[in-house]
């Protein structure tokens, strides 16, 4: 499914809020490369999205 700008935003941002707030991460990700990317959580938040492991799903009204 193809996703417009602002629902991948939205997911993004959704998900690095679950991960500022404490939540597990869903990769596997090396000490290096957390430092790599400063622990930024939309980083994590933006690799989780292109490995496509979100738990969020987008559901759009249909007429």
């Amino acid at each position: 499914m193809k996703m417009t700008k602002y629902e991948k935003a939205r997911l993004i941002g959704a998900r690095a809020l679950q991960l500022a707030l404490g939540a597990p991460f869903l990769l596997k990700l090396k000490d290096s490369d957390l430092k790599g990317i400063n622990y930024n959580p939309i980083e994590i938040a933006k690799l989780e999205f292109e490995k496509g492991i979100l738990p969020i799903t987008v559901k759009r009204p249909m007429p």
